[in-house]
This record gives C-alpha cells, sequence and structure tokens, in this order.
C-alpha cells in the first residue's frame, strides 16, 4: 500500500464526515446544549462505530447486505426509527433550559455509538470507498493501520468540532436561539430519517 493510497482514503473520510447528514448534526447540537464533554463523548461513539464499520468492510461483511437485501431494508428502517426518536425528543425539549438536556459522557458516547451503529449506508460508503481507494491485496496489519487511522481522523474532528462549537460566542447565540435551532435540527432529522427510509 503506497502513502497517496491514504492521503486520497483520509481527504475522501473529511469530506463525509463534514458533509451534513445525522452524525454531524448531532454531534453539534449535543455540544450546544450538553457542552464540550458529552460533545466529545458522542464524537468518540460516533468515530469508534465508523471504524467498525470500515474494519468490517474490510473484511468483506459489507456482501451480507448485497447477499440478503432483506436485512439492509430491516436495519435501514430501524435506524430511521432511531432518528425520528431522537427527533421527536429535540422537538419536545426545544423551550427547556440547558441544564434539563445535560447528559452524561457515558449516555453521550453511547448515543454517538448507536446513531452509526443504526445506519447501514455508513459500512456501504465505507465498502465503497475502500473498493475505489485500498487496494484489494493489503495485509492485515495494513488492514489494522487503515481502521485506526479512520478511527483518529473521527476523534480529531469531532473533538475539535466540540471544542468550536463550545466557544462563548457559539454558546450565546445558541441560548438566545434554542428553541428555533433545536426545532430545526429536528425536522432535518426527521428529513434524513425519511431520505434514508426512501434510498435505495
Amino acid at each position: 500500500m503506497q502513502v497517496e493510497h491514504f492521503i486520497a482514503f483520509n481527504i475522501t473520510l473529511l469530506a463525509a464526515i463534514a458533509s451534513p447528514g445525522p452524525a454531524l448534526l448531532i454531534a453539534m447540537q449535543t455540544t450546544l446544549s450538553a457542552g464540550r464533554g458529552p460533545g466529545i463523548a458522542i464524537g468518540c461513539g460516533l468515530g469508534l462505530m465508523a471504524a467498525i464499520w470500515t474494519m468490517m468492510a474490510l473484511l468483506g461483511l459489507n456482501a451480507v447486505f448485497e447477499t440478503v437485501p432483506w436485512f439492509y431494508g430491516v436495519a435501514k428502517f430501524i435506524g430511521a426509527g432511531y432518528l425520528l426518536y431522537i427527533a421527536w425528543r429535540m422537538w419536545m425539549g426545544a423551550n427547556e433550559p440547558i441544564k434539563a438536556h445535560f447528559k452524561l459522557e457515558r449516555h453521550a458516547f453511547r448515543q454517538g455509538f448507536l446513531v452509526n451503529f443504526l445506519n447501514p449506508k455508513a459500512i456501504l460508503f465505507a465498502a465503497g470507498v475502500l473498493v475505489v481507494i485500498i487496494p484489494p491485496d493489503i495485509t492485515m496489519a495494513e488492514n489494522s493501520f487503515v481502521v485506526l487511522n479512520h478511527l483518529l481522523i473521527e476523534l480529531i474532528f469531532y473533538t475539535s468540532l466540540a471544542f468550536v462549537m463550545n466557544s462563548y460566542a457559539v454558546s450565546r447565540r445558541y441560548m438566545k436561539a434554542k428553541a428555533y435551532i433545536d426545532r430545526t435540527a429536528s425536522l432535518v432529522l426527521c428529513a434524513l430519517a425519511f431520505r434514508l427510509l426512501l434510498s435505495n
């Protein structure tokens, strides 16, 4: 495996992480409503599960979705249901004080892990990227390095996001418009859930 393979993988990965989607939206909303610690914790959960999907894609597990299409359909249904549940909680808590939304780090970590675990598109994305960028004949050590590299990129991104979103200026603006921001985020999550359900 060449260095350019890792560079191409990391560029594609960063573009995917930074693109609007459930993971980014939930990470931002958690940091704004609950603070830097839970923001970092939810990022760790998101990153760990994303890296696990990459590991599974390297092991060929994405073939399960292709061989058993109904399993992919069930995974999509459960994933969309979980996104709708989070959206409902955001909507119902939009007018509550910030402290009522405080999440312990372990709860935020679990939520981040579940968001990416219940997203079947994550493994298909990982498999698609790996097929195009990573040579098929890499060693087990190189496989491990790809997975570790993926995890580190995710952790660095979400930790940086938590520090930026938890700055005084950003937090103050969020507090002023909390109800509108939370309800908008809730509607976006609903749209993403229905998009997941209706996608192939």
